[in-house]
């Protein structure tokens, strides 16, 4: 990953985790909602992360949470 877009994983990864808890969904939960470990929800959500992830995740979060995609752009002022 280039590290221009590390921060952007970051700021996708801290909207992730506020939704899920928001929703009162664990780290668990959620990872089986979407078919993957809590490992990896956990490695996604992490202030540190530098874990890509792909766009399909990212739409099946989404769906899982049931909110639009857009909403995990929020602390992005640029893309």
């Amino acid at each position: 990953m280039e590290r221009k877009h590390v921060d952007k994983y970051k700021k996708i990864g801290q909207a992730i985790k506020e939704t899920r808890k928001a929703k009162g969904l664990s780290q668990a939960d959620l990872a089986k909602k979407i078919g993957m470990s809590k490992s990896y929800i956990s490695k996604i959500e992490a202030p540190n992360t530098d874990k890509p992830f792909s766009l399909e995740i990212l739409f099946d979060i989404s769906e899982a949470l049931d909110v639009p995609i857009t909403s995990f752009f929020r602390y992005i002022d640029k893309i």
